[in-house]
């Protein structure tokens, strides 16, 4: 199949594609005889693995790491990533070192919220916070006159 009908079976653009391609992610498909990319479905299933991956937290560094492996995450069922009969550097390591990111942004955020809390609510910071309520936002034109409550 073409660029562009391989990047809708994956969810993709045909621009995302050549990103993957030109980063190590995906190996250069075959070409037409006019010159013209022709991929596979085993090209279209690492690309889906590629964009569920991405779309779990994983980076494009992350999966350059490991792009010799990712055409076993096409198998079904895939390996598990921690399997305890997966070889060395198999690419948990890459799982290990985002968990430990996300750990680290969790903690990062979970400070910035107590902070935030502190400042806000003073000594009651440490009790149980009050709940969250989402604070609706209405968008009105610089020239409107801003909108009164009613009593």
């Amino acid at each position: 199949m073409r660029i562009g009908e391989a990047a809708a079976a994956a969810g993709c653009t045909p621009r995302a594609l050549r990103l993957y391609e030109q980063r190590g992610l995906l190996p250069p498909p075959g070409r037409t005889a006019s010159g013209q990319r022709d991929y596979r479905p085993a090209e279209v299933a690492r690309l889906r693995v590629i964009r569920e991956l991405l779309g779990s937290g994983f980076t494009i560094e992350d999966l350059r790491s490991c792009a010799d492996r990712l055409h076993l995450l096409t198998q079904d069922p895939p390996p598990r990533c921690g399997a305890a009969d997966a070889p060395e550097g198999s690419g948990s390591g890459v799982v290990g070192r985002r968990l430990a990111i996300l750990d680290a942004e969790i903690d990062r955020l979970t400070r910035l919220r107590e902070d935030l809390a502190r400042r806000a609510f003073g000594d009651r910071a440490g009790a149980d916070p009050p709940p969250y309520e989402p604070v609706s936002v209405t968008h009105r034109s610089p020239a409107a006159p801003p909108a009164r409550a009613t009593p």
